[in-house]
């Protein structure tokens, strides 16, 4: 009878670890299911952040639709605006330019620009294209996007890489004299950027040439640094000829490449 017991029990004890390793088997699938949700949505919501990113990166001046996109709310998160600048040893001090006018020209391929910048309202952004200017950094570069919108003209230069790409090995803030209004007049030169990011400023620009709205993003507008003083009749005459076709209806590369053979000021 012991003996009997005792296998009673042994086999009773078996059963009870099967039933907790089936329990645990059970716990395990529903945790992995559980975890493959989580993954899901947080591989959702990256996408969706991705697509909030592509929509409000400026370091190419957006599209129409970006902008209307920016104006429903789609925005980087605030955190980003204030993401610090990348090489501060490597950008020039705005005491360099502070309360100084600089003048010069940009000559295009297409015909020169007089330009204007301001050392008093955007002492960083005058004096990080005074420096590069002085080093003649933008001889060659091309001016590889143009804005044909109804509201929403503009010539963006600067690339290094020539394809609308940022330099991540130079970038700068803060923000300076940005329109509370967000309207850029014909003429005004102001600084790309990428979206949501006050100190994703480098070496791109972009030319104004009829009014246009962009709507401020999480970190605010964009710097103006200056204006064109002559010659915005040559932006006006690239933009007249178009779009290289192939490209969207409003926004892509000028249809006759254009190229900066100097940039210079004093």
């Amino acid at each position: 009878m012991a003996a009997s017991s005792r296998s009673a029990r042994e086999a009773k004890r078996r059963v009870q670890q099967m039933e907790a390793k089936r329990g645990l088997r059970k716990e395990q699938d529903k945790r992995r299911k559980r975890d493959n949700v989580l993954a899901i949505s947080a591989g959702t919501a990256a996408v969706v952040v991705a697509l909030v990113l592509q929509l409000t990166v400026f370091s190419s001046n957006p599209t129409e639709d970006e902008f209307k996109a920016a104006e429903a709310g789609l925005t980087t998160p605030s955190a980003s605006a204030s993401a610090p600048a990348a090489n501060a040893e490597n950008i020039p001090k705005p005491e360099t330019a502070a309360g100084i006018t600089f003048t010069g020209e940009l000559k295009l391929n297409s015909g020169t620009l007089g330009v204007e910048l301001d050392g008093t309202k955007a002492p960083q952004a005058a004096a990080v294209f005074k420096s590069l200017a002085d080093q003649n950094f933008y001889a060659g570069l091309s001016c590889h996007r143009l804005t044909t919108g109804e509201t929403f003209g503009v010539l963006q230069c600067g690339s290094k890489s020539g394809d609308g790409s940022a330099d991540p090995a130079y970038t700068w803030g803060p923000l300076e004299n940005t329109p509370a209004d967000n309207t850029y007049p014909a003429g005004t030169i102001a600084v790309a950027r990428t979206g949501g990011n006050a100190n994703g400023n480098g070496t791109q620009f972009f030319i104004v040439y009829k009014d246009t709205v962009i709507p401020a993003d999480a970190a605010g507008g964009y710097t103006v640094v200056g204006k064109v003083t002559s010659g915005l009749d040559v932006v006006a005459g690239i933009a007249a000829a178009g779009l290289k076709p192939g490209d969207n209806a409003t926004d892509g590369a000028p249809a006759e490449p254009v190229t900066i053979d100097s940039f210079s000021l004093k």
